[in-house]
């Protein structure tokens, strides 16, 4: 008996839009590491800017400081555009500008022009990184989309180590850490066909049965989210992962390379390979850790509800030892510091993709853009916008105050610097306390607030339907 043709339209329409939703996520996390690529490109070469630019401790941190400063401006414009208008083309126009700053960058003369250029690309990130995750929200719901947030966030830790590593390789095979620059542009072009060609934008809220999204204005969405005690909470917490985030990636390879030229007694420590091990390391931490929070919020939530902010609690109550005793030993153990680091980021690493999910389940989505946007403000303002510099001031403070011999002898001098380095970074610890605590009260209104934008939701959606519908309890078609 032959099948009957309606069938075979509707399997052939399922598997296209299964390959579609799956094609969408590809691009979306593909593109998403090659943002965290470019950001990180610079820690691989950071002492060779530093060196021809004859920048000191502050200006290294402020390279970083005012790329994150321009990103969290222009991400509430970006947010009010993506709730509003086409997302693919505002991606598009995002991934093409970072690629263009990034190449037109790496041709700088002078320290001002290349801060100015560094700066430049944080404004395309931020077109990108507000949109990109309300696009999954609206074509997975529940389980799945936890993990195509995974997915999505997994290339977090992917796209920084191989910024890493290719950023210290391509420095070394181009003979100048200005060929490290030159490798996005190229990968950004590749994305931006992609993004154009391939990537469809879904309706808003089409994966929760919500095609008629009213858009409000942007005081209420603003209103709305400030009202919202697990947003904000969430918010706070995951801005103390960012000012981790952002402290350790950027002072870690410099400053586990100064402890092991205090080991070894020798100034002539091979800096980018630590560099390229520190990159390997942040790779396989989030190659671990990201997925394996999303594991387990998944295969918990049904019996814990609350389960999302406990975990993104604990993962940072354990990181926090780690990191200080990796930060303890790097002038006596460069091995072990490797191997601290790694479990204190793998623990840290847990939260990038429950967080993202806490945010689209617990607001309604015509604010979602909107969220997003108001989240890296927020969570770069006053996290890894600052923490970079920050370290770096606390530093060059704590070198005039520390005395640990002749400041004419050069060992001193190392010693010295390691040490304000080190006090320094010890404030990334007492951070990701904070953050926990603030994770586990978000824990207190999690459900509360889910619960009231499915109940929006359901809402909307009854009210959507015709008459009869509403009173049978049937949708027609």
């Amino acid at each position: 008996m032959p099948v009957p043709q309606f069938w075979l339209d509707f399997l052939v329409r399922r598997e296209y839009e299964r390959v579609y939703r799956h094609w969408t996520v590809g691009i979306l996390a593909v593109t998403h590491g090659l943002a965290w690529f470019d950001r990180f490109l610079l820690l691989g070469i950071l002492d060779d800017i530093r060196r021809e630019f004859n920048a000191d401790f502050q200006q290294g941190g402020l390279l970083q400081t005012a790329f994150v400063i321009s990103y969290m401006i222009f991400a509430p414009l970006f947010g009010y555009m993506g709730d509003r208008y086409n997302r693919r083309y505002l991606m598009a126009f995002g991934v093409f500008f970072w690629s263009l700053t990034t190449f037109i960058g790496s041709y700088m003369p002078s320290y001002s022009t290349f801060l100015l250029f560094r700066s430049l690309v944080g404004i395309g990130e931020a077109s990108y990184s507000t949109i990109a995750p309300t696009i999954i929200s609206d074509i997975f719901v529940s389980d799945n989309r936890s993990r195509m947030l995974a997915l999505f966030y997994f290339a977090i830790p992917v796209g920084s180590g191989m910024g890493y590593i290719v950023g210290s390789t391509a420095a070394n095979l181009g003979g100048n850490w200005r060929w490290a620059l030159r490798v996005t542009p190229f990968l950004g072009a590749a994305a931006v066909l992609l993004i154009i060609f391939i990537l469809v934008d879904p309706v808003r809220g089409e994966a929760e049965g919500k095609s008629d999204v009213s858009v409000t204005s942007y005081r209420e969405d603003i209103k709305s989210l400030c009202s919202n005690k697990s947003f904000m909470l969430s918010t706070l917490g995951f801005t103390c992962v960012s000012f981790v985030t952002g402290a350790l990636a950027w002072w870690g390879p410099n400053f586990i390379a100064r402890g092991a030229q205090l080991i070894r007694k020798s100034s002539s420590v091979d800096a980018p390979s630590i560099a390229l091990v520190f990159g390997v390391i942040a790779m396989m931490s989030g190659v671990i850790g990201v997925p394996l929070g999303s594991i387990f919020a998944t295969r918990l939530r049904a019996t814990h509800p609350k389960i999302d902010p406990i975990l993104c609690s604990v993962g940072l109550f354990c990181s926090a030892p780690f990191i200080f005793a990796a930060l303890c030993v790097a002038n006596s153990n460069t091995l072990v510091v490797f191997l601290l680091i790694f479990f204190g980021e793998v623990a840290l690493n847990l939260n990038w993709a429950i967080v993202a999910d806490i945010l689209l389940y617990v607001v309604v989505p015509p604010r979602r853009s909107t969220a997003e946007a108001f989240q890296i403000l927020i969570s770069h303002a006053l996290g890894d916008a600052g923490s970079p510099y920050l370290v770096g001031v606390i530093s060059d403070f704590l070198k005039d105050t520390i005395h640990v011999g002749d400041y004419h002898d050069d060992a001193v001098v190392d010693l010295t610097e390691f040490k304000s380095l080190q006090y320094a970074l010890f404030s990334t610890c007492f951070v990701e306390i904070l953050g926990a605590v603030c994770f586990l009260i978000t824990s207190f209104y999690i459900v509360e607030d889910r619960m009231k934008v499915e109940a929006e939701l359901q809402s909307n959606n009854q009210c959507s339907l015709p008459d009869d519908s509403r009173r049978t309890g049937h949708h027609e078609g």
